[in-house]
């Protein structure tokens, strides 16, 4: 006779949930051990107290990305005593979307007057808020950074001269954030050891407060505007970065493919030729923007509330579906996961509205693509064609004339809606759906139709995707059958928990 296991053999207490140990891949220079005596320079202390006694702020949001939660509470507490009375601090301990971003949202949940924003960011304009930007001071050997990077330029520089020697050579210095605060030794050390070679080094110094009520548009520097300025103004440009992998550098080798970029790792301490990689980047993203041409449903991802001109752009995209005859849903889920988005099944592409930073999404873990505004108007171009310029600012988007050429591109169509249009993915000619058609909307077709209850009542509704795709499936959910089935008499339900309910025998 065996015996019966006991209940333990099935269940668990769950303590290994908590003891267990999680692997993190963090940057070791961001969460390394900090002396007390050393949080004072590093995070400014002294210039954040400035900022909220002179603006006299009395409620202030502390955001910190997951990583910088460990310094959280010394740095409050270094605030509350020179602050002192009469100022209300508060840690924001998540973020509604990416860290970068400041979290405008959050911050009004304990009615802030000013956000100090911690750690990496992509210096977004806020629209609602002041902010106080806090970079840290990431280690870093500036000696052996000039050194390398000093190496490499010279010999690019001297390859350069030799091809073309009429134009002179420019530097363009762009760094993570955590680095800023060694911009001005290495550009004035570069450029004196490439004096020889008669070659600028130009950087942007970053901006550490922002104010929507007092910041007045002025003309931006090369760092905001990229390649609209000083780029397109000079033909010899070699563009010089420090820090690790990150969003940050990808989307620089995008926005700026037609430059040669060399990247200095200072936690590697080695420099590396890194727009060798732009081609493939820029191919990934275009197959990406082959699917959203073969999308007729699209789904507006708001991936930011914060960012000034993002209610613009959203109005611009849904303008430019329209003219398309795309039909659009506008959605707000927070941070993505896969999970969420296959709730969505009648949607074929998402279009993610989100700082430069978190717009470039790798969908391969998503069900389906996901592209930016930019590479929504190259889909919806008429003939295809990509130059390789590559925008995710979103005063350039709202600035673009492509506008003009989609709606040139509906007008060349209309002649004949029926034509079949060749899909790269598929390698099959494919029947696009048109919304938004008064004639359409008028004529009917059957695939407009559903059933509306029971009685075989119809309801047309010419113009709903969900109602199209939910008409498709073959499962539409549980029948309701008001009036057939009687009602049920209410009973007293079971107590306990499944392990062991109160009223089981043992």
């Amino acid at each position: 006779m065996t015996d019966v296991p006991a209940v333990s053999t099935f269940s668990a207490s769950g303590e290994d949930a908590i003891t267990r140990t999680i692997e993190l891949n963090v940057d070791s220079s961001i969460t390394r051990n900090i002396a007390p005596s050393d949080f004072l320079e590093i995070y400014e202390i002294g210039r954040t107290v400035a900022a909220i006694m002179e603006g006299n702020f009395k409620r202030i949001a502390l955001q910190f990305p997951d990583e910088l939660l460990c310094h959280s509470v010394p740095i409050y507490r270094l605030l509350k005593s020179k602050a002192g009375e009469g100022h209300d601090i508060y840690v924001l301990a998540d973020t509604s979307y990416g860290s970068c971003c400041v979290d405008e949202v959050a911050a009004q949940h304990v009615d802030a007057d000013l956000i100090v924003h911690y750690g990496h960011a992509c210096l977004s304009q806020p629209s609602r808020l002041p902010v106080v930007y806090v970079f840290g001071k990431k280690p870093m050997d500036v000696d052996d950074c000039i050194n390398q990077l000093g190496r490499c330029l010279t010999t690019q520089l001297q390859q350069d001269i030799t091809n073309n020697s009429d134009n002179r050579p420019t530097i363009l210095l762009y760094y993570d954030v955590g680095y800023s605060y060694n911009a001005d030794v290495i550009t004035h050390r570069l450029e004196n050891d490439l004096q020889s070679l008669n070659a600028s080094v130009l950087y942007d110094r970053l901006q550490t407060r922002f104010d929507p009520k007092t910041t007045v548009q002025s003309s931006k520097t090369f760092k905001q505007t990229g390649a609209d300025s000083v780029e397109d103004s000079l033909t010899n440009v070699i563009i010089a970065y420090i820090g690790g992998e990150s969003l940050s550098l990808t989307n620089l080798l995008m926005t700026h493919s037609h430059c040669k970029v060399y990247a200095y790792d200072p936690s590697t301490r080695s420099v590396h030729l890194q727009s060798h990689r732009t081609n493939k980047l820029l191919m990934r993203r275009f197959a990406v923007v082959q699917k959203a041409r073969d999308a007729d449903v699209f789904g507006i991802l708001v991936g930011t509330l914060g960012v000034t001109s993002y209610l613009p752009l959203i109005a611009h995209v849904r303008k430019l579906l329209a003219r398309a005859q795309k039909k659009s849903y506008t959605i707000s889920v927070g941070k993505l996961n896969p999970a969420k988005l296959a709730n969505f099944m009648e949607i074929e592409c998402f279009i993610l509205i989100a700082c430069p930073e978190n717009s470039v999404i790798d969908a391969k873990e998503f069900l389906r693509p996901i592209v930016t505004p930019f590479e929504l108007e190259v889909a919806l171009q008429a003939e295809g064609t990509w130059s390789g310029q590559y925008v995710l600012d979103f005063e350039k988007l709202l600035a673009g004339d492509s506008e003009n050429d989609i709606g040139a591109a509906i007008k060349d169509n209309r002649g004949d809606p029926d034509q079949p249009t060749f899909s790269l993915v598929t390698g099959k000619y494919r029947q696009a759906k048109r919304y938004g058609n008064n004639e359409m909307s008028v004529e009917g077709t059957s695939g407009a139709l559903t059933l509306r209850n029971q009685d075989s009542a119809l309801s047309t509704l010419a113009d709903s995707a969900a109602a199209l795709f939910l008409h498709s499936r073959s499962y539409q959910g549980l029948e309701t059958k008001i009036g057939e089935d009687s009602p049920s008499i209410l009973e007293q339900g079971r107590s306990g928990i499944a392990r062991g309910y109160s009223d089981d025998h043992s």
